[in-house]
Protein backbone atom coordinates (compact mmCIF):
# COMPACT_ATOMS: atom_id res chain seq x y z
CA UNK A 1 0.00 0.00 0.00
CA UNK A 2 0.90 3.65 -1.02
CA UNK A 3 0.72 7.10 0.72
CA UNK A 4 1.92 9.82 2.15
CA UNK A 5 0.92 11.54 5.42
CA UNK A 6 2.73 14.48 6.77
CA UNK A 7 2.35 14.27 10.52
CA UNK A 8 3.16 17.44 12.95
CA UNK A 9 2.35 17.06 16.25
CA UNK A 10 2.03 20.41 18.93
CA UNK A 11 1.41 20.20 22.69
CA UNK A 12 -1.72 21.71 24.25
CA UNK A 13 -1.85 20.64 28.04
CA UNK A 14 -2.07 16.91 28.18
CA UNK A 15 -3.36 17.22 24.85
CA UNK A 16 -1.52 17.33 21.25
CA UNK A 17 -2.67 18.58 18.09
CA UNK A 18 -2.21 16.23 15.19
CA UNK A 19 -1.62 17.52 11.57
CA UNK A 20 -1.70 15.15 9.22
CA UNK A 21 -1.16 15.94 5.50
CA UNK A 22 -1.82 13.26 2.78
CA UNK A 23 0.22 13.72 -0.37
CA UNK A 24 -1.61 10.58 -1.89
CA UNK A 25 -4.33 8.26 -1.36
CA UNK A 26 -4.03 6.34 2.08
CA UNK A 27 -6.11 5.40 5.07
CA UNK A 28 -6.57 7.52 8.38
CA UNK A 29 -6.90 5.63 11.79
CA UNK A 30 -9.20 7.67 14.47
CA UNK A 31 -7.15 7.35 17.54
CA UNK A 32 -8.95 6.82 20.71
CA UNK A 33 -10.58 10.35 21.90
CA UNK A 34 -10.85 12.39 18.74
CA UNK A 35 -14.63 12.97 18.07
CA UNK A 36 -13.90 15.92 15.51
CA UNK A 37 -11.35 17.24 12.96
CA UNK A 38 -10.67 20.39 11.33
CA UNK A 39 -10.27 19.55 7.12
CA UNK A 40 -8.75 21.07 4.04
CA UNK A 41 -9.75 18.80 0.98
CA UNK A 42 -8.57 20.08 -2.41
CA UNK A 43 -8.81 18.19 -5.73
CA UNK A 44 -6.69 17.58 -8.83
CA UNK A 45 -6.29 20.37 -11.30
CA UNK A 46 -7.81 20.23 -14.41
CA UNK A 47 -5.12 19.76 -17.76
CA UNK A 48 -4.90 22.61 -19.79
CA UNK A 49 -6.38 21.81 -23.73
CA UNK A 50 -4.13 21.71 -26.88
CA UNK A 51 -3.52 23.23 -30.09
CA UNK A 52 -2.36 22.89 -33.50
CA UNK A 53 -1.12 24.76 -36.05
CA UNK A 54 -3.52 27.90 -37.20
CA UNK A 55 -5.77 26.95 -35.21
CA UNK A 56 -5.75 30.00 -32.27
CA UNK A 57 -5.27 28.86 -28.74
CA UNK A 58 -6.34 26.64 -25.88
CA UNK A 59 -7.57 27.32 -22.43
CA UNK A 60 -5.99 27.19 -18.99
CA UNK A 61 -6.87 24.07 -16.81
CA UNK A 62 -9.21 24.91 -14.13
CA UNK A 63 -7.82 24.25 -10.44
CA UNK A 64 -9.13 21.26 -8.32
CA UNK A 65 -12.08 21.88 -5.91
CA UNK A 66 -10.95 23.51 -2.37
CA UNK A 67 -13.09 22.67 0.80
CA UNK A 68 -12.40 23.86 4.16
CA UNK A 69 -14.22 23.61 7.77
CA UNK A 70 -14.24 22.86 10.92
CA UNK A 71 -15.87 20.27 13.19
CA UNK A 72 -16.41 17.35 10.99
CA UNK A 73 -17.45 14.27 13.59
CA UNK A 74 -15.26 11.17 13.54
CA UNK A 75 -14.93 8.29 15.72
CA UNK A 76 -13.13 4.67 16.66
CA UNK A 77 -16.26 3.32 14.66
CA UNK A 78 -16.90 5.40 12.26
CA UNK A 79 -15.05 5.13 8.35
CA UNK A 80 -15.31 1.40 7.45
CA UNK A 81 -17.05 0.66 11.26
CA UNK A 82 -13.53 0.17 13.24
CA UNK A 83 -11.94 3.97 12.65
CA UNK A 84 -10.49 3.68 9.04
CA UNK A 85 -11.28 6.44 6.75
CA UNK A 86 -10.16 5.79 3.01
CA UNK A 87 -8.67 9.26 2.28
CA UNK A 88 -8.50 9.88 -1.75
CA UNK A 89 -6.19 12.21 -3.15
CA UNK A 90 -7.14 13.59 -6.79
CA UNK A 91 -4.90 13.14 -9.36
CA UNK A 92 -4.25 16.03 -11.89
CA UNK A 93 -5.68 15.55 -15.49
CA UNK A 94 -3.12 14.00 -17.51
CA UNK A 95 -1.36 15.75 -20.13
CA UNK A 96 -3.42 16.37 -23.35
CA UNK A 97 -1.94 15.23 -26.84
CA UNK A 98 -0.45 17.10 -28.95
CA UNK A 99 -3.11 19.06 -31.26
CA UNK A 100 -7.01 20.66 -30.53
CA UNK A 101 -7.94 18.12 -27.81
CA UNK A 102 -9.34 19.48 -24.66
CA UNK A 103 -7.41 19.17 -21.56
CA UNK A 104 -8.52 16.47 -19.42
CA UNK A 105 -10.30 16.93 -15.87
CA UNK A 106 -8.48 16.15 -12.44
CA UNK A 107 -9.86 13.73 -10.17
CA UNK A 108 -11.91 14.23 -6.97
CA UNK A 109 -10.02 13.96 -3.59
CA UNK A 110 -12.24 12.77 -0.95
CA UNK A 111 -11.75 12.26 3.22
CA UNK A 112 -15.21 11.09 4.82
CA UNK A 113 -18.46 13.10 3.79
CA UNK A 114 -16.29 15.24 2.02
CA UNK A 115 -15.59 15.26 -1.85
CA UNK A 116 -13.81 18.50 -3.56
CA UNK A 117 -14.67 18.12 -7.71
CA UNK A 118 -11.32 17.89 -9.72
CA UNK A 119 -10.80 20.78 -11.92
CA UNK A 120 -12.32 21.75 -15.51
CA UNK A 121 -9.41 20.81 -18.16
CA UNK A 122 -9.18 23.76 -20.71
CA UNK A 123 -11.36 24.36 -23.94
CA UNK A 124 -9.12 23.34 -27.22
CA UNK A 125 -7.66 25.02 -30.07
CA UNK A 126 -10.18 25.78 -32.26
CA UNK A 127 -9.69 23.81 -36.01
CA UNK A 128 -9.75 20.20 -35.50
CA UNK A 129 -12.48 17.75 -36.15
CA UNK A 130 -14.58 17.34 -32.85
CA UNK A 131 -12.56 19.84 -30.67
CA UNK A 132 -14.07 21.11 -28.08
CA UNK A 133 -13.55 24.83 -27.50
CA UNK A 134 -15.14 25.73 -23.94
CA UNK A 135 -13.61 24.51 -20.69
CA UNK A 136 -14.83 22.18 -19.11
CA UNK A 137 -17.17 22.25 -15.38
CA UNK A 138 -15.12 21.07 -12.25
CA UNK A 139 -13.90 22.39 -8.75
CA UNK A 140 -13.08 25.58 -10.26
CA UNK A 141 -14.35 25.72 -14.51
CA UNK A 142 -11.54 25.32 -17.45
CA UNK A 143 -10.71 28.43 -19.90
CA UNK A 144 -11.96 28.50 -23.03
CA UNK A 145 -10.55 28.78 -26.99
CA UNK A 146 -11.55 31.51 -29.30
CA UNK A 147 -14.60 33.21 -28.01
CA UNK A 148 -16.58 30.58 -26.32
CA UNK A 149 -17.21 31.08 -22.59
CA UNK A 150 -15.45 29.88 -19.89
CA UNK A 151 -16.03 26.51 -17.87
CA UNK A 152 -18.28 26.43 -14.76
CA UNK A 153 -17.39 25.90 -11.38
CA UNK A 154 -18.70 22.94 -9.61
CA UNK A 155 -22.13 23.41 -7.73
CA UNK A 156 -22.54 20.02 -6.14
CA UNK A 157 -21.55 21.53 -3.71
CA UNK A 158 -20.96 25.17 -4.97
CA UNK A 159 -18.42 27.38 -2.85
CA UNK A 160 -15.17 24.76 -4.45
CA UNK A 161 -13.99 27.37 -6.93
CA UNK A 162 -14.60 29.80 -9.75
CA UNK A 163 -15.12 30.16 -13.31
CA UNK A 164 -12.93 29.85 -16.15
CA UNK A 165 -12.38 32.71 -18.42
CA UNK A 166 -13.51 32.82 -22.26
CA UNK A 167 -11.56 32.77 -25.06
CA UNK A 168 -10.72 35.37 -27.53
CA UNK A 169 -11.13 35.57 -31.17
CA UNK A 170 -9.72 38.88 -31.80
CA UNK A 171 -5.78 39.30 -33.10
CA UNK A 172 -3.35 38.77 -33.31
CA UNK A 173 -2.96 36.82 -30.64
CA UNK A 174 -6.45 34.96 -30.36
CA UNK A 175 -5.50 34.26 -26.22
CA UNK A 176 -7.01 31.38 -24.29
CA UNK A 177 -8.97 31.98 -21.42
CA UNK A 178 -7.48 31.43 -17.96
CA UNK A 179 -8.60 28.56 -15.87
CA UNK A 180 -10.66 29.32 -12.84
CA UNK A 181 -8.94 29.58 -9.22
CA UNK A 182 -10.01 28.78 -5.66
CA UNK A 183 -9.64 31.88 -3.73
CA UNK A 184 -13.63 32.95 -2.52
CA UNK A 185 -12.36 36.46 -1.24
CA UNK A 186 -12.38 39.71 -3.34
CA UNK A 187 -11.18 39.84 -5.83
CA UNK A 188 -12.67 36.01 -6.87
CA UNK A 189 -10.25 33.78 -8.12
CA UNK A 190 -11.93 34.05 -11.74
CA UNK A 191 -9.98 32.91 -14.58
CA UNK A 192 -9.19 36.05 -16.83
CA UNK A 193 -10.42 36.56 -19.90
CA UNK A 194 -8.13 35.91 -23.18
CA UNK A 195 -7.84 39.05 -25.26
CA UNK A 196 -5.71 39.64 -28.65
CA UNK A 197 -2.65 40.58 -27.23
CA UNK A 198 -2.55 37.22 -24.90
CA UNK A 199 -3.47 34.63 -22.91
CA UNK A 200 -5.67 35.05 -19.92
CA UNK A 201 -4.32 34.30 -16.36
CA UNK A 202 -5.70 31.80 -14.17
CA UNK A 203 -7.61 32.76 -11.33
CA UNK A 204 -5.70 32.96 -7.59
CA UNK A 205 -5.94 30.18 -5.54
CA UNK A 206 -7.54 30.52 -1.89
CA UNK A 207 -4.82 30.54 1.27
CA UNK A 208 -4.87 28.56 4.21
CA UNK A 209 -2.83 28.20 7.41
CA UNK A 210 -3.89 24.59 8.98
CA UNK A 211 -0.44 23.07 8.36
CA UNK A 212 0.75 25.77 10.69
CA UNK A 213 2.32 27.95 7.71
CA UNK A 214 0.28 30.09 5.79
CA UNK A 215 0.00 28.00 2.05
CA UNK A 216 -2.13 28.95 -1.03
CA UNK A 217 -4.04 26.09 -3.30
CA UNK A 218 -5.64 25.82 -6.08
CA UNK A 219 -4.76 28.11 -8.81
CA UNK A 220 -6.06 28.29 -12.28
CA UNK A 221 -3.88 27.58 -15.12
CA UNK A 222 -3.07 30.02 -17.74
CA UNK A 223 -4.19 30.28 -20.94
CA UNK A 224 -2.84 30.23 -24.17
CA UNK A 225 -1.43 32.65 -26.75
CA UNK A 226 -0.61 32.11 -30.58
CA UNK A 227 3.11 33.01 -31.31
CA UNK A 228 6.23 33.48 -29.26
CA UNK A 229 7.37 34.36 -26.62
CA UNK A 230 5.24 33.02 -24.01
CA UNK A 231 6.62 35.27 -21.12
CA UNK A 232 4.58 37.89 -22.77
CA UNK A 233 2.06 36.20 -24.86
CA UNK A 234 1.00 33.66 -22.45
CA UNK A 235 -1.05 33.89 -19.61
CA UNK A 236 0.54 33.25 -16.20
CA UNK A 237 -0.73 30.66 -13.76
CA UNK A 238 -2.65 31.99 -10.68
CA UNK A 239 -1.42 31.82 -7.04
CA UNK A 240 -1.57 28.01 -5.25
CA UNK A 241 0.20 26.19 -7.68
CA UNK A 242 -1.70 27.29 -11.17
CA UNK A 243 0.82 26.77 -14.30
CA UNK A 244 1.93 29.15 -16.87
CA UNK A 245 0.24 29.10 -20.65
CA UNK A 246 2.50 28.16 -23.51
CA UNK A 247 3.07 30.47 -26.91
CA UNK A 248 4.45 28.03 -29.22
CA UNK A 249 5.68 25.37 -26.72
CA UNK A 250 3.76 23.43 -24.65
CA UNK A 251 1.78 24.44 -21.42
CA UNK A 252 3.42 24.03 -18.23
CA UNK A 253 2.76 21.30 -15.55
CA UNK A 254 1.29 22.47 -12.46
CA UNK A 255 3.33 21.33 -9.05
CA UNK A 256 1.88 18.27 -7.45
CA UNK A 257 0.00 18.36 -4.23
CA UNK A 258 -1.44 22.34 -5.00
CA UNK A 259 -4.60 21.36 -7.41
CA UNK A 260 -3.53 24.10 -9.59
CA UNK A 261 -4.33 24.11 -13.50
CA UNK A 262 -2.17 22.98 -16.45
CA UNK A 263 -1.15 25.51 -18.49
CA UNK A 264 -3.13 25.62 -21.94
CA UNK A 265 -0.80 26.41 -25.53
CA UNK A 266 -1.09 27.81 -28.93
CA UNK A 267 0.86 27.37 -32.13
CA UNK A 268 0.44 29.58 -35.64
CA UNK A 269 1.20 28.12 -38.48
CA UNK A 270 5.25 29.53 -39.22
CA UNK A 271 6.70 27.08 -38.33
CA UNK A 272 3.57 23.86 -38.13
CA UNK A 273 3.78 22.23 -34.93
CA UNK A 274 1.14 21.10 -32.60
CA UNK A 275 1.84 21.35 -28.72
CA UNK A 276 -0.21 19.80 -25.92
CA UNK A 277 -1.54 21.56 -22.89
CA UNK A 278 -0.03 21.21 -19.44
CA UNK A 279 -0.82 18.25 -16.70
CA UNK A 280 -2.82 19.59 -13.52
CA UNK A 281 -1.22 19.65 -10.55
CA UNK A 282 -2.63 16.41 -7.65
CA UNK A 283 -4.89 17.18 -4.47
CA UNK A 284 -3.93 16.82 -0.89
CA UNK A 285 -5.97 16.37 1.92
CA UNK A 286 -5.08 17.95 5.09
CA UNK A 287 -7.24 17.38 8.58
CA UNK A 288 -6.58 18.18 12.03
CA UNK A 289 -7.27 17.29 15.40
CA UNK A 290 -6.53 17.11 19.03
CA UNK A 291 -5.45 13.78 20.29
CA UNK A 292 -4.91 12.90 24.12
CA UNK A 293 -1.45 11.92 25.36
CA UNK A 294 -0.43 8.29 25.44
CA UNK A 295 -1.91 8.17 22.19
CA UNK A 296 -1.68 5.70 19.48
CA UNK A 297 -0.34 6.53 15.91
CA UNK A 298 -1.44 3.82 13.15
CA UNK A 299 0.02 4.30 9.90
CA UNK A 300 -1.49 2.20 6.76
CA UNK A 301 0.29 4.44 4.62
CA UNK A 302 4.08 6.03 4.06
CA UNK A 303 5.08 9.52 5.20
CA UNK A 304 6.13 11.30 8.54
CA UNK A 305 6.21 11.85 12.18
CA UNK A 306 7.56 14.92 13.79
CA UNK A 307 8.06 14.67 17.79
CA UNK A 308 6.07 16.48 19.70
CA UNK A 309 7.11 19.53 21.71
CA UNK A 310 6.74 17.26 25.97
CA UNK A 311 7.38 13.86 24.32
CA UNK A 312 10.81 12.21 25.17
CA UNK A 313 9.92 8.76 24.83
CA UNK A 314 8.05 6.12 22.36
CA UNK A 315 7.37 2.59 21.65
CA UNK A 316 7.10 1.08 18.36
CA UNK A 317 6.26 -1.31 15.98
CA UNK A 318 7.34 -1.98 11.96
CA UNK A 319 5.91 -4.77 9.94
CA UNK A 320 7.03 -5.26 6.42
CA UNK A 321 4.34 -6.82 3.54
CA UNK A 322 4.54 -10.31 2.95
CA UNK A 323 5.77 -12.36 0.17
CA UNK A 324 3.60 -13.78 -2.23
CA UNK A 325 2.51 -17.46 -2.73
CA UNK A 326 3.80 -19.81 -5.27
CA UNK A 327 2.02 -21.49 -8.20
CA UNK A 328 2.08 -25.21 -7.55
CA UNK A 329 3.94 -24.04 -4.21
CA UNK A 330 5.11 -22.85 -1.11
CA UNK A 331 3.53 -20.20 1.09
CA UNK A 332 4.61 -16.95 1.08
CA UNK A 333 7.20 -15.29 4.07
CA UNK A 334 5.26 -13.37 6.41
CA UNK A 335 7.16 -9.53 6.49
CA UNK A 336 9.83 -8.85 8.71
CA UNK A 337 8.68 -7.90 12.15
CA UNK A 338 10.52 -5.39 14.48
CA UNK A 339 9.38 -3.87 17.64
CA UNK A 340 10.76 -1.43 20.03
CA UNK A 341 9.59 0.19 23.95
CA UNK A 342 10.85 3.17 25.84
CA UNK A 343 13.05 4.95 22.47
CA UNK A 344 14.50 8.12 23.11
CA UNK A 345 13.52 10.94 21.38
CA UNK A 346 13.37 14.67 20.70
CA UNK A 347 10.96 17.39 19.95
CA UNK A 348 11.52 17.96 16.37
CA UNK A 349 13.13 14.70 15.67
CA UNK A 350 11.55 14.38 12.46
CA UNK A 351 10.07 10.43 11.52
CA UNK A 352 10.33 9.22 8.31
CA UNK A 353 7.50 6.29 7.70
CA UNK A 354 7.35 3.71 4.68
CA UNK A 355 4.65 0.96 4.90
CA UNK A 356 5.55 -1.74 2.45
CA UNK A 357 2.55 -3.29 0.06
CA UNK A 358 2.48 -7.03 -0.16
CA UNK A 359 4.18 -9.21 -2.78
CA UNK A 360 2.18 -10.52 -5.69
CA UNK A 361 1.34 -14.22 -5.93
CA UNK A 362 2.76 -16.58 -8.69
CA UNK A 363 1.23 -16.71 -12.30
CA UNK A 364 1.59 -20.32 -13.18
CA UNK A 365 -0.57 -19.92 -16.36
CA UNK A 366 1.81 -16.83 -17.91
CA UNK A 367 4.23 -19.76 -19.16
CA UNK A 368 7.45 -18.73 -17.30
CA UNK A 369 8.86 -20.15 -14.24
CA UNK A 370 9.68 -17.13 -13.15
CA UNK A 371 5.87 -15.34 -12.87
CA UNK A 372 4.93 -18.90 -11.08
CA UNK A 373 6.90 -18.11 -8.17
CA UNK A 374 5.17 -15.47 -5.68
CA UNK A 375 6.90 -12.14 -5.35
CA UNK A 376 8.87 -10.88 -2.19
CA UNK A 377 6.96 -8.40 -0.29
CA UNK A 378 8.28 -4.97 0.11
CA UNK A 379 10.26 -3.19 3.14
CA UNK A 380 8.88 -0.79 5.67
CA UNK A 381 11.13 1.21 7.14
CA UNK A 382 10.90 3.96 10.23
CA UNK A 383 14.05 6.20 10.46
CA UNK A 384 15.50 9.32 11.48
CA UNK A 385 18.27 11.75 11.86
CA UNK A 386 19.63 12.51 15.29
CA UNK A 387 18.67 14.60 17.54
CA UNK A 388 20.80 14.84 20.87
CA UNK A 389 19.97 13.54 23.28
CA UNK A 390 18.07 10.97 21.17
CA UNK A 391 19.78 8.71 18.60
CA UNK A 392 19.40 8.42 15.41
CA UNK A 393 17.00 5.45 13.35
CA UNK A 394 16.81 3.47 11.00
CA UNK A 395 14.29 0.79 11.49
CA UNK A 396 13.64 -1.63 8.67
CA UNK A 397 11.20 -4.41 8.39
CA UNK A 398 12.43 -6.73 5.38
CA UNK A 399 9.44 -7.78 3.23
CA UNK A 400 8.55 -11.33 3.27
CA UNK A 401 10.04 -13.91 0.98
CA UNK A 402 7.79 -14.93 -2.31
CA UNK A 403 6.83 -18.73 -2.06
CA UNK A 404 8.78 -21.20 -4.69
CA UNK A 405 7.55 -23.03 -7.57
CA UNK A 406 6.53 -26.24 -9.13
CA UNK A 407 6.00 -25.22 -12.35
CA UNK A 408 9.08 -26.72 -14.53
CA UNK A 409 12.15 -28.98 -13.58
CA UNK A 410 14.57 -27.59 -13.55
CA UNK A 411 13.63 -23.85 -13.63
CA UNK A 412 15.89 -22.35 -10.24
CA UNK A 413 12.41 -21.34 -8.98
CA UNK A 414 11.51 -24.02 -6.81
CA UNK A 415 12.80 -22.63 -3.87
CA UNK A 416 11.49 -19.97 -1.64
CA UNK A 417 13.05 -16.24 -1.76
CA UNK A 418 14.58 -15.18 1.33
CA UNK A 419 12.75 -12.16 3.45
CA UNK A 420 11.83 -11.27 6.68
CA UNK A 421 10.84 -14.40 7.18
CA UNK A 422 11.26 -16.95 4.06
CA UNK A 423 8.82 -18.10 1.48
CA UNK A 424 8.30 -22.01 1.42
CA UNK A 425 9.57 -24.24 -1.12
CA UNK A 426 7.66 -25.53 -4.06
CA UNK A 427 6.24 -28.76 -5.31
CA UNK A 428 6.83 -31.97 -7.39
CA UNK A 429 10.32 -31.07 -8.33
CA UNK A 430 13.92 -32.24 -8.16
CA UNK A 431 16.09 -31.29 -6.33
CA UNK A 432 13.68 -30.24 -3.79
CA UNK A 433 12.07 -27.17 -3.36
CA UNK A 434 14.04 -25.30 -0.20
CA UNK A 435 12.64 -23.33 1.93
CA UNK A 436 13.74 -19.36 1.79
CA UNK A 437 15.63 -18.24 4.69
CA UNK A 438 14.65 -15.45 7.08
CA UNK A 439 16.25 -12.27 8.35
CA UNK A 440 17.89 -12.58 11.76
CA UNK A 441 16.24 -10.71 14.27
CA UNK A 442 12.77 -10.55 12.18
CA UNK A 443 11.61 -13.72 11.39
CA UNK A 444 12.09 -17.67 10.41
CA UNK A 445 12.85 -19.49 7.56
CA UNK A 446 10.28 -21.30 5.48
CA UNK A 447 9.63 -25.09 4.90
CA UNK A 448 10.66 -27.48 2.21
CA UNK A 449 8.43 -28.25 -0.21
CA UNK A 450 7.96 -31.95 -1.41
CA UNK A 451 8.56 -34.13 -4.42
CA UNK A 452 6.61 -37.15 -3.54
CA UNK A 453 2.94 -37.87 -4.68
CA UNK A 454 -0.26 -38.02 -4.57
CA UNK A 455 -0.17 -34.21 -3.21
CA UNK A 456 3.12 -33.25 -3.60
CA UNK A 457 2.74 -30.56 -0.61
CA UNK A 458 4.45 -27.37 -0.43
CA UNK A 459 6.56 -25.88 2.26
CA UNK A 460 5.24 -23.31 4.78
CA UNK A 461 6.23 -19.85 4.89
CA UNK A 462 8.13 -19.37 7.71
CA UNK A 463 6.39 -16.53 10.14
CA UNK A 464 7.80 -13.72 12.85
CA UNK A 465 7.00 -16.35 15.81
CA UNK A 466 8.46 -19.71 13.95
CA UNK A 467 9.43 -21.20 10.93
CA UNK A 468 7.04 -22.46 7.90
CA UNK A 469 6.32 -26.35 8.26
CA UNK A 470 7.78 -28.82 5.38
CA UNK A 471 5.69 -29.67 2.96
CA UNK A 472 4.74 -33.91 2.60
CA UNK A 473 2.81 -36.09 0.13
CA UNK A 474 -0.55 -35.60 1.34
CA UNK A 475 -0.39 -32.06 2.84
CA UNK A 476 1.26 -28.66 2.18
CA UNK A 477 3.58 -27.64 5.46
CA UNK A 478 1.91 -25.34 7.95
CA UNK A 479 2.93 -21.48 7.65
CA UNK A 480 5.67 -20.52 10.58
CA UNK A 481 3.54 -19.08 13.90
CA UNK A 482 2.63 -14.92 14.03
CA UNK A 483 4.02 -12.58 16.79
CA UNK A 484 1.57 -11.24 19.25
CA UNK A 485 1.71 -7.56 20.50
CA UNK A 486 0.13 -4.81 22.68
CA UNK A 487 1.32 -1.61 21.31
CA UNK A 488 -2.44 -0.57 20.60
CA UNK A 489 -3.84 -1.53 23.51
CA UNK A 490 -4.99 -5.13 22.50
CA UNK A 491 -3.15 -7.83 21.68
CA UNK A 492 -2.97 -8.56 18.05
CA UNK A 493 -0.83 -11.44 15.48
CA UNK A 494 1.19 -9.85 13.01
CA UNK A 495 3.73 -11.53 10.33
CA UNK A 496 2.23 -15.12 10.31
CA UNK A 497 3.49 -17.26 7.41
CA UNK A 498 1.43 -18.14 3.96
CA UNK A 499 0.21 -22.38 4.25
CA UNK A 500 2.00 -24.48 1.46
CA UNK A 501 -0.49 -25.87 -1.52
CA UNK A 502 -1.01 -29.31 -1.95
CA UNK A 503 -3.00 -31.08 -5.23
CA UNK A 504 -4.86 -33.55 -6.42
CA UNK A 505 -6.97 -33.82 -3.22
CA UNK A 506 -4.36 -33.16 -0.89
CA UNK A 507 -4.67 -30.89 2.35
CA UNK A 508 -3.88 -27.31 2.68
CA UNK A 509 -1.05 -25.71 4.77
CA UNK A 510 -2.34 -23.60 7.35
CA UNK A 511 -1.57 -19.97 7.46
CA UNK A 512 -0.11 -18.78 10.98
CA UNK A 513 0.86 -22.37 11.55
CA UNK A 514 -1.94 -22.61 14.40
CA UNK A 515 -5.49 -22.57 15.09
CA UNK A 516 -7.76 -20.46 13.85
CA UNK A 517 -5.99 -20.32 10.81
CA UNK A 518 -5.12 -17.24 9.30
CA UNK A 519 -3.12 -16.38 12.61
CA UNK A 520 -1.43 -12.51 11.72
CA UNK A 521 -3.10 -12.14 8.50
CA UNK A 522 -1.42 -15.38 6.87
CA UNK A 523 -3.51 -16.97 4.14
CA UNK A 524 -4.18 -20.90 3.58
CA UNK A 525 -2.75 -23.04 1.16
CA UNK A 526 -4.61 -23.95 -1.89
CA UNK A 527 -6.08 -27.61 -1.19
CA UNK A 528 -8.53 -29.99 -2.32
CA UNK A 529 -9.72 -32.20 -5.84
CA UNK A 530 -9.86 -28.51 -8.38
CA UNK A 531 -7.66 -25.34 -8.66
CA UNK A 532 -7.81 -23.25 -5.85
CA UNK A 533 -6.00 -20.40 -5.31
CA UNK A 534 -3.80 -19.31 -2.26
CA UNK A 535 -5.35 -17.65 0.01
CA UNK A 536 -4.42 -13.75 0.59
CA UNK A 537 -2.41 -12.04 3.41
CA UNK A 538 -4.62 -9.85 5.35
CA UNK A 539 -3.87 -6.37 4.44
CA UNK A 540 -1.61 -4.39 7.82
CA UNK A 541 -0.24 -7.40 8.85
CA UNK A 542 2.87 -8.54 7.00
CA UNK A 543 1.06 -12.20 6.56
CA UNK A 544 2.56 -14.27 4.23
CA UNK A 545 -0.16 -15.55 1.57
CA UNK A 546 -1.07 -19.68 0.59
CA UNK A 547 0.32 -21.52 -2.59
CA UNK A 548 -2.07 -22.55 -5.29
CA UNK A 549 -2.45 -25.48 -6.04
CA UNK A 550 -2.85 -28.02 -9.29
CA UNK A 551 -5.12 -30.53 -10.65
CA UNK A 552 -5.48 -29.98 -14.32
CA UNK A 553 -3.56 -25.79 -14.38
CA UNK A 554 -1.68 -24.02 -12.38
CA UNK A 555 -3.55 -22.21 -9.54
CA UNK A 556 -2.51 -18.79 -8.68
CA UNK A 557 -0.29 -17.55 -5.41
CA UNK A 558 -2.21 -15.34 -3.19
CA UNK A 559 -0.74 -12.15 -2.35
CA UNK A 560 0.83 -10.97 0.62
CA UNK A 561 -0.85 -9.01 3.22
CA UNK A 562 0.36 -5.34 3.45
CA UNK A 563 2.72 -4.26 6.70
CA UNK A 564 1.94 -1.56 9.05
CA UNK A 565 3.93 0.94 11.38
CA UNK A 566 2.59 1.94 14.90
CA UNK A 567 3.91 4.23 17.38
CA UNK A 568 2.80 5.45 20.47
CA UNK A 569 3.80 8.28 22.65
CA UNK A 570 4.78 7.15 26.32
CA UNK A 571 4.05 10.72 27.86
Amino acid sequence: MTGILNLLIGSLGSRYTIIQTFTASSTWTCPAGVTEVEYLVVAGGGGGGGASPGSFCSGGGGAGGFRTGTGLAVSTTGGDGSGNYTVTVGAGGAVSSAGDNQGNTGFDSIFSTITSKGGGGGGAGIGGAGSTVQGSTGGSGGGSSFGSPGGLASTSPSGQGNAGGAGSNAGPMYGGGGGGGAKNTSPVGTGQNGSGSKGGDGGDGQATSISGTPATYAGGGGGGGYSAPSSTNAGLGGAGGGAAGGAKSAGSTAPANTGGGGGGTGSNSSPSASYAGGAGGSGIVIIKYQAPSQTVFTFKGSGQWTVPTGVTSIDYLVVAGGGGGGSQGGGGGAGGFRNATSQTVKAGQVFTITVGAGGPGGDGTVGTAAAARGSPGFDSVLSAPSSSPAPSYSITSVGGGGGGSGYSVPSNTEAGLSGGSGGGGGTNVAPLGAGGPGTAGQGNGGGQGSNSGPNYGGGGGGGAGGPGSNGSGTAGGNGGLASSLSITGSTVYYAGGGGGSASYGGTGGRGGGASPNDQGGAGNGGAGASNVAGGPGTANTGGGAGGGNYNTAFALGGTGGSGIVIIKINQ
